[in-house]
């Protein structure tokens, strides 16, 4: 049983637990997770896969990508945006997606909301990254980072009043972390 911190994986690298779990969470933690991330398809990608994990476990999503992209034109906020009840209907009937009509129709919704912007959604998004903590303050186990911050129920807030909708406070911290805005990875992680 870990006690939340580092865990060295076959590799040799330590890396935070969660990252060591699986390969598919190995390459995802090494990879991708908390490194910067800009552009307005990529930033609505994030934050509709960020919607659709609620409640189910990240490597679901992770391992469904392919399919969402595909499914979702490659999270092209105009596309999408586009979408009518024949592509609402073809999401629900997709095997190879999470089939929640709650969640489709908010990644529809969400690319409407990206259309309406008077700024970049990178550019928004972006704008409520804290300041870089130092390397003194980086967590050392899993129950030092927290869900919710000051910034992400901002961000939520904000993305709530510009039309967004699944677009909680920790849905919005976990984007955040996902994407550079914060870097969450523990003390002794290879990628602190």
């Amino acid at each position: 049983m870990s006690d939340g911190s580092v865990v060295i994986g076959e590799d040799g690298r330590a890396r935070c637990p969660w990252g060591a779990a699986q390969p598919d969470y190995a390459a995802y933690h090494d990879q991708e997770w908390g490194v910067a991330l800009r552009g307005v398809p990529e930033l609505y990608e994030r934050i509709t896969l960020e919607s659709f994990q609620s409640g189910l476990s990240w490597l679901t999503i992770l391992r469904k990508r392919p399919a969402f992209r595909e499914a979702f034109a490659g999270f092209d906020p105009e596309t999408v945006a586009a979408f009518g009840e024949d592509d609402r209907q073809r999401l629900l009937a997709d095997a190879s997606i999470v089939r929640n009509r709650a969640k489709i129709d908010a990644a529809i919704t969400n690319a409407r909301a990206v259309l309406d912007l008077d700024v970049p959604l990178d550019d928004l998004l972006w704008s409520f990254a804290p300041p870089r903590r130092p390397e003194s303050e980086r967590p050392a186990k899993l129950g030092d980072v927290p869900a919710v911050t000051d910034e992400s129920k901002a961000m939520a807030k904000d993305l709530k009043r510009r039309g967004f909708v699944f677009v909680g406070p920790t849905t919005c911290y976990a984007l955040m972390q996902a994407t550079g805005m914060v870097d969450d990875h523990l003390q002794h992680c290879w990628r602190a």
